[in-house]
């Protein structure tokens, strides 16, 4: 009687999981802890930070995490969402949002701030037009705190670009003057650490971190229990093909749904998935000696960094630097001393298919 309810179930249900990055799913497993961390120092009365970076490897669920933050804070009484484009003229787009929304249009007139200049439509009589972006943005900003009113802002998949350096800048100027904005950022880490690397942008190198870890094999595991109505053991089984990576989390719920719950038999299909819309993209923003490291890592098999030395040759002192380069880019973990692990399901296989076929000449 279960089996033929659960059959209906996927016939009439919508699949609950998603192969789109970025795409909020309805299934997903939560990250409330380190949410709430966000949550708690943005929404404090003097807040403690106004700044977090989020990093983590692609399909880590960056996008996702920062639009359930975003969506808890500004659900609350005074908050302002802004989500914008890092690939854009940031400083204009913020005011152009803050501007294009017909409450606070009230709030900026009755400050006399003139923006026609800058083309927003939002022109006061009888007061000069103001022609300096930042200090049309320092003026609204001011205007909005008057009312109680807190600015959140939202930039996806940063780089180290003039647009970006120019708005933090600007946002490191606002938070001097205790202006009520908010930033939330995503990145890979090397893009993210350029950024924080910027002589001209010290807020941003104090500015806390949090990276992305896999998520929690039996948070997983009970997550597919719950959607398919496997056995523990079995839903288990099912969760250590995802090595708790969010997107292959997505990937494996989704083909396991269309095939009602047989993840077994979509296994290829889920390895060739991760190949080619997460894994290639990630094999080439690689250095040659990352993939090197990774592949000596994958050849070697134990995790033993001796063994993995020996595959490709190399001393102690030349292996450490890639180790926590590829440990802070969230593709290798060190959870015992000595040893090293591959973070992807079946990126070793990748690696060392890849690497093989780049250097079959040699």
């Amino acid at each position: 009687m279960a089996k033929k309810t659960e059959i209906k179930a996927y016939d009439h249900v919508e699949n609950p999981f998603t192969l789109l990055f970025g795409k909020e799913p309805s299934r997903e497993v939560s990250r409330a802890m380190q949410q709430a961390i966000i949550e708690d120092s943005f929404t404090e009365e003097e807040p403690s930070q106004q700044v977090y970076l989020i990093s983590g490897v692609r399909g880590s669920g960056k996008t996702v995490f920062m639009t359930n933050v975003s969506k808890k804070i500004t659900s609350q009484k005074g908050w302002i969402l802004v989500n914008l484009n890092p690939e854009r003229d940031m400083l204009n787009s913020l005011a152009a949002k803050l501007a294009g929304d017909n409450e606070l249009v009230k709030i900026f007139k009755n400050a006399k701030i003139n923006l026609s200049f800058f083309g927003f439509g939002l022109e006061v009589s009888n007061t000069a037009p103001i022609a300096d972006i930042e200090m049309a943005l320092s003026k609204m900003l001011e205007s909005l705190k008057k009312h109680h009113k807190r600015v959140f802002i939202t930039v996806d998949e940063v780089t180290n670009s003039k647009e970006m350096r120019e708005f933090s800048a600007a946002f490191q100027i606002f938070i001097r003057e205790g202006l009520p904005v908010f930033l939330l950022m995503t990145g890979l880490y090397d893009n993210i650490n350029a950024i924080q690397n910027e002589k001209s942008l010290t807020f941003l190198y104090r500015a806390p971190r949090i990276d992305l870890t896999p998520l929690n094999i039996s948070a997983v595991a009970a997550n597919y229990a719950a959607v398919f109505g496997m056995d523990e053991k079995k839903a288990l089984k099912m969760a250590k093909y995802t090595k708790g990576y969010p997107f292959a989390f997505q990937v494996l719920g989704h083909m396991t749904w269309e095939k009602k719950g047989d993840f077994e038999s979509v296994l290829e299909q889920y390895k060739l998935y991760l190949y080619e819309y997460s894994y290639e993209k990630i094999w080439a923003e690689l250095s040659q000696g990352d993939k090197k490291i990774l592949y000596g890592i994958a050849s070697a098999k134990s995790g033993k960094v001796s063994d993995i030395r020996a595959v490709l040759g190399i001393e102690t002192n030349e292996f450490n630097p890639y180790r926590k380069r590829l440990i802070k880019k969230g593709l290798i973990s060190s959870e015992g001393h000595g040893y090293v692990d591959i973070m992807l399901p079946m990126f070793d296989k990748f690696v060392i298919d890849m690497w093989e076929e780049d250097n079959e000449d040699n």
